[in-house]
């Protein structure tokens, strides 16, 4: 099928990736661009996590300092080379997840990276205030297990919304990085300050 260029160059805008597999997308989507993003999407997370067993031991060290120097941020970003490390691209992937870190105050990076003390004390609160809103017993475990879902879209970066496009999560973000630069990205470690925390 042979596909516009001006829709090849219209999902390039919108995906960063490459026109030759903007055009293939087009292609196996019949031309519907809506499609082609998800296509593209897919195919990204399926060659991302190829990737994920690679090493990462490059990358950046970023310091953002939000306006009004009441709020500070240190993230660590890894990627496979330095020569991505060093690229303009890399470098305002590295601040724009710096920013949401500002914005959002998550916990971890992961779930599996969420203390298993601060676990605990959130399901247990889910539950002694499902109690006392008198919901019966027996749903009780699915009411705790659906407000434990909503607290790791909070408290973990990988799974919030991204502040700039809420339609995404930040693990989108991270996939169509790593399907851009063809590496491992690994968002390693942040910490937060607050003035006077």
């Amino acid at each position: 099928m042979a596909v516009d260029a001006t829709l090849v160059k219209e999902l390039r805008a919108r995906t960063g990736v490459g026109m030759m597999e903007c055009k293939h997308a087009l292609q196996e989507t019949s031309g519907n661009l809506e499609k082609a993003i998800e296509y593209l999407r897919t195919q990204g997370i399926a060659k991302a996590e190829k990737r994920a067993g690679r090493a990462a031991s490059e990358g950046r060290v970023e310091a953002y300092i939000h306006p009004g120097y009441r709020i500070g941020v240190l993230l660590e970003v890894n990627s496979e080379t330095d020569f991505v490390a060093k690229t303009d691209e890399f470098g305002v992937f590295v601040r724009n997840i710096a920013m949401q870190i500002a914005a959002t105050d998550p916990v971890a990076v992961r779930r599996e990276d969420i203390p298993a003390e601060i676990l605990e004390r959130e399901k247990r609160l889910f539950r002694e205030e499902a109690l006392t809103s008198g919901k019966p017993e027996k749903i009780l475990d699915k009411i705790v297990e659906g407000r434990v879902e909503k607290f790791y879209a909070e408290a973990c970066l990988l799974e919030q919304a991204y502040v700039r496009d809420p339609e995404r999560k930040i693990l989108d973000i991270l996939t169509e990085m790593m399907h851009r630069t063809g590496e491992n990205i690994i968002i390693r470690r942040f910490t937060k300050f607050r003035l006077g925390d």
